[in-house]
């Protein structure tokens, strides 16, 4: 299994709209390095949905429902199939993550712009336990 993190304006779109939704196509995503990482999703994967904007900060879980297929906006991108897991117990926040610097070298910190990148999955687990614990609280 691979972790991603996917962002999205939740003006346009956020976590809410995707569990309301309960599945929805993620397409519109244009950069090289994203568009790759999309090709790389396998149905079973999962994502955090990560909210940009004022917010700027990792909301929910999401499962890859599909692989890559052509977008329907312009095939010669990817898209991929989502489907609502869970929200996290609390949002966590860009910079709590950067607070850390076992989060240096992630592409969140890294690659502010990129849309869709791999979470570690040390990383991953290090976010779903922020979520828990507060940010007041050392990750492992």
């Amino acid at each position: 299994m691979n972790y991603w993190l996917l962002k999205t304006e939740p003006e346009d779109f956020s976590f809410h709209d995707l569990v309301q939704a309960g599945e929805e196509i993620w397409d519109g995503v244009r950069n090289a390095k994203a568009q790759k990482n999309m090709r790389s999703m396998q149905p079973g994967d999962l994502a955090f949905i990560y909210h940009t904007g004022r917010e700027k900060a990792v909301t929910g879980v999401a499962e890859i429902a599909s692989a890559a297929f052509p977008d329907p906006s312009d095939a010669k991108f990817a898209a991929v199939k989502l489907s609502a897991r869970h929200p996290l117990p609390r949002p966590v926040t860009l910079a709590e993550i950067k607070a850390l610097p076992q989060f240096a070298d992630w592409e969140l910190v890294r690659l502010p712009r990129l849309s869709v990148m791999n979470v570690p999955p040390a990383h991953w687990q290090a976010v779903l336990t922020m979520a828990v614990t507060g940010p007041d609280r050392r990750v492992p």
